[in-house]
């Protein structure tokens, strides 16, 4: 076992005391690991490239797993103090492509490597000292403050491997080896892939709430399917296997990518796998660092979009049907091959858990008949993710999974040489957009499967607030009562816009409307309404024709944010409406941000000088900066 590889703390126990030790060894392991990984950038001018235009700079990743600690423990109220409020603004909010991402660098300005190294030294004492000195109950429930720090862990170990991805697609003058990284050779065996059978069998996914091991929202609650019988890949298609479709045009053929394949070849004028590089005739094959000789029997790192058109292709060639796993599929295969609730992290039995820093040889680790069932390279489905019945969100990140529920987040399976911790669990889910990079590949199925699907409906809360704002006639005369306050209809701020009805009305007066909330659970309503023009939901639909809004609908742009920690972003606004916990905060902040004599619109007592009363009722009251 690598020096790097960890077994995940459980979460019952008979010793306290024993078990913060095993916390404090898991997140001393995880936060000195996510550093090390850093240093694959070659100098300090590479923290503010970008391997990926969707992405950030590396110093927003840098510093991001650490902003989440305090963030997360503020939010729920284990700590009261913040250590630097600027960088748990700006290092914040990830990206996923989801339009309220914001990526532009010209937002940001970002700090020096050091100041975020010391800012995350400081970050790691403040979590050691709570490791030591929280309550501790045994076993660790989603209600212990205990679990909010397994949370930032995990967190941690995610973007271990999504930063790794990063490191690799940057080019390689950019990045340099790290002396410890061991990586793999290749077996430089010939394959040929084979179907085997997977047996009939009925499976349940998702675990219960007794499980030992830290767990994500979407894991938790039941579904159970039939699974036919069917045919699958002894292997994951290796470099040499998906060759031969590179080698056929498959690139250029159209007929074997679908709208979305299309339109991804269009954007990338992709002709080959990201992490092939052309060299005369020839391909080489990039690693974190290097530039090596094509590994013919390694996996193929591709997206869900390639290995859907290999798919066809395939089919094409063949005569039958073949398609990705399914997601139900897949846990077939798991059960026939004896895979268990919770590995043993031995190097000899899968590549994965940062035993290499590589993906190995299809042929080296095998369950059964089958090879690579868990490990080496994460396994594209044709599942796309969604919540089980009995989900809920944690109530300290409620926006983990739901905004991927959209039927264009597509499941991964299996981990990878780069997971660890609860990303190597057999009830762990994890979803991307199709065209997403990850360490991931693909295996094949001959399928007889009457694909079921899993309601993508909104959680209950954020129907209720669809109900309360679109089902019932909402008065807006506030808006209507402040207008004739505001000078100029340039710009306007509606923080608290929940599911972005009120956003949209005052797209009525204004030519640009941010709305904000704290949650993309429900900014994603807005957003699909903005994108589609209706949302459906339990057997309704809203549209926004009904309310006039149809003509104003792009004027919005719905954005997540803190109202007790606002970006610098958040600025010049003319008229800002705001629904906050903390007015008084929230008011003191946004006085720097805008000119005086712009109107607010609150719903609370104004408690902050520098704002003028100009209007009040029992439900709002509207003032202006002074």
């Amino acid at each position: 076992m690598s020096k790097f590889s960890i077994y995940p703390p459980t979460l019952s126990g008979d010793s306290p005391k024993q078990k913060r030790q095993e916390i404090r060894e898991y997140f001393l392991n995880t936060y000195t690991f996510y550093e090390k990984i850093f240093e694959l950038l070659k100098d300090e001018s590479v923290f503010y490239k970008k391997s990926e235009p969707t992405r950030h700079p590396m110093i927003f990743y840098y510093g991001h797993t650490a902003t989440f600690f305090i963030n997360k423990l503020i939010l729920m109220k284990v700590i009261k103090e913040r250590i630097n409020p600027k960088f748990e603004s700006i290092f914040a909010v990830g990206v996923d492509e989801m339009s309220w991402d914001d990526v532009e660098s010209k937002n940001y300005k970002w700090p020096k490597v050091s100041e975020v190294k010391e800012y995350r030294d400081s970050v790691k004492e403040v979590v050691l000292e709570l490791i030591e000195t929280l309550p501790l109950e045994l076993p660790i429930t989603q209600e212990s403050e205990m679990w909010i720090l397994l949370m930032g862990i995990e967190h941690e170990r995610i973007h271990i491997e999504t930063s790794l991805v990063l490191h690799r697609q940057m080019p390689l003058e950019f990045v340099k080896d790290v002396e410890v990284f061991e990586y793999a050779k290749d077996s430089k065996t010939t394959l040929s892939n084979e179907m085997l059978e997977v047996a009939l069998r009925d499976v349940t996914l998702g675990k219960d709430e007794s499980s030992e091991l830290y767990g994500w929202d979407n894991e938790y609650g039941v579904y159970e399917e039939s699974v036919e019988s069917f045919q699958v890949s002894k292997y994951l298609v290796s470099n040499a296997e998906f060759m031969e479709f590179v080698k056929d045009d498959g690139y250029k053929n159209l007929e074997y990518w679908d709208d979305e394949g299309k339109e991804f070849l269009k954007r990338t004028q992709a002709t080959h796998p990201t992490f092939w590089v052309k060299d005369g005739e020839e391909f080489k094959y990039r690693t974190l660092s290097s530039l090596i000789e094509m590994p013919q029997n390694f996996p193929v790192d591709v997206n869900a979009l390639e290995a859907e058109a290999f798919c066809r292709y395939i089919s094409k060639r063949d005569g039958v049907k073949y398609s990705l796993l399914s997601e139900g599929e897949y846990r077939a295969l798991q059960e026939q091959c004896n895979i268990v609730d919770i590995p043993v992290f031995d190097e000899k039995d899968a590549n994965q858990n940062l035993n290499f820093m590589s993906a190995t040889s299809v042929d080296k680790y095998v369950s059964e008949e089958f090879y690579d069932v868990v490990g080496n390279v994460w396994q594209w489905s044709r599942t796309p993710i969604s919540g089980f019945e009995g989900f809920r969100v944690h109530k300290a990140y409620d926006d983990f999974s739901t905004p991927t529920f959209d039927n264009k987040h597509s499941l991964i399976l299996g981990s990878s040489w780069a997971s660890s911790g609860n990303l190597i669990m057999k009830h762990s889910r994890y979803a991307f957009r199709k065209h997403f990079y990850q360490n991931a590949g693909f295996r094949y199925v001959i399928s007889h499967q009457k694909e079921s699907s899993i309601e993508n409906s909104y959680e209950d809360d954020v129907v209720e607030m669809i109900e309360y704002h679109y089902e019932s006639d909402r008065d807006y005369s506030y808006i209507t009562k402040a207008m004739k306050y505001v000078s100029s209809t340039q710009k306007a701020l509606d923080f608290g816009c929940s599911v972005g009805r009120s956003s949209f009305e005052l797209a009525r007066y204004f030519q640009n409307v941010e709305g904000v909330d704290t949650s993309a659970r429900f900014i994603r309503v807005g957003v699909n309404l903005q994108e589609s023009g209706s949302v459906e939901y339990r057997g309704k639909t809203v549209a926004l024709e009904s309310f006039g809004y149809e003509r104003v609908q792009q004027q919005v742009a719905f954005k997540q944010a803190d109202s007790n920690n606002l970006k610098p972003i958040f600025e010049g606004y003319n008229l800002v409406v705001a629904r906050v916990d903390t007015l008084d905060v929230f008011l003191e902040s946004m006085r720097d941000r805008v000119e005086s004599g712009t109107v607010f619109i609150v719903f609370d007592e104004v408690k902050t000088e520098g704002f003028e009363l100009l209007e009040e009722s029992k439900e709002f009251k509207i003032c202006k900066k002074i």
